[in-house]
């Protein structure tokens, strides 16, 4: 969010509304409709806001990401990569005990790009098509099964806690992403574990200076994940899409409660 500036660093015009077709959902023709797994997640936090985003067309302000989360991941496919060309484990399986090789798969890259690729699938029911980028998929060579890894970098002063870290309110989201991702692989016909994992690279500040270089300090978190829910929120955003106006103000939205604060103190 911010000032927006064209290539030669000029100020330019925001355009607040999508023009993209495809990316606003036309009510009553029940075409394809594509639905990210983030927009997935907006749609549980606030309808009013997925709604006014969806099918009203309105963008949200733009965020940049976040360059050093994105390092670390890179350097994490390109260091779990090199062993799924081997088809060796990584030594972290060994330390955990667990019996499993990186995936390897042609679609791999793809399924990893969440924003020209990811794994998907069509809901018949409703016309969606699900669709997100995962960070790393790897095998259980005893169950025969997929095991879907998430990436997670972070710099905090407390210790990770394997038992504590998906309790903190600020990491539920990570379930629902994990239980997205698990419910895609599995209607695309994969067996999947009902087990994933969230491979955490936490930043250390104890150390005396910088040097050119991060220390990090890494805990595999596993999560047992929950896809019952899934299919009845899909149906829920079906019937939302399909509204003829704009959900009700959700109170504990931070969005919704600016923008509304935005029109009264204007008006």
């Amino acid at each position: 969010m911010g000032i927006k500036r064209n290539s030669k660093g000029e100020l330019a015009e925001v355009n607040p509304l999508r023009t993209r077709k495809g990316s606003v959902y036309i009510r009553g023709i029940n075409e394809k409709f594509k639905i990210s797994r983030s927009k997935f997640s907006s749609f549980l936090d606030c309808k009013r806001c997925f709604y006014l985003d969806r099918v009203k067309g309105l963008k949200e302000p733009g965020m940049p990401s976040w360059s050093l989360n994105v390092a670390v991941d890179e350097l994490l496919k390109k260091e779990f990569d090199l062993l799924r060309s081997q088809k060796k484990p990584h030594p972290i399986f060994k330390k955990h005990n667990l019996n499993f090789i990186p995936f390897q798969h042609e679609k791999m890259d793809h399924w990893r790009n969440s924003l020209t690729g990811g794994i998907s699938y069509l809901d018949k029911d409703t016309n969606i098509e699900i669709h997100g980028g995962v960070d790393d998929i790897w095998y259980d060579l005893d169950k025969e099964e997929l095991v879907v890894v998430d990436y997670k970098a972070q710099s905090s002063n407390t210790k990770v806690e394997t038992e504590m870290y998906l309790d903190s309110v600020y990491h539920q989201n990570y379930k629902i992403q994990m239980d997205i991702y698990v419910h895609i692989l599995r209607k695309m016909g994969f067996k999947v574990s009902d087990t994933s994992y969230f491979y955490v690279c936490n930043a250390e500040k104890s150390f005396d200076n910088f040097e050119g270089k991060l220390n990090f300090t890494i805990t595999l978190v596993p999560y047992v994940t929950d896809t019952s829910w899934v299919q009845e929120k899909i149906n829920d955003m079906k019937k939302t899409l399909e509204l003829e106006s704009v959900p009700q103000i959700n109170k504990s939205c931070e969005k919704c409660m600016y923008l509304e604060a935005g029109k009264d103190l204007i008006s």
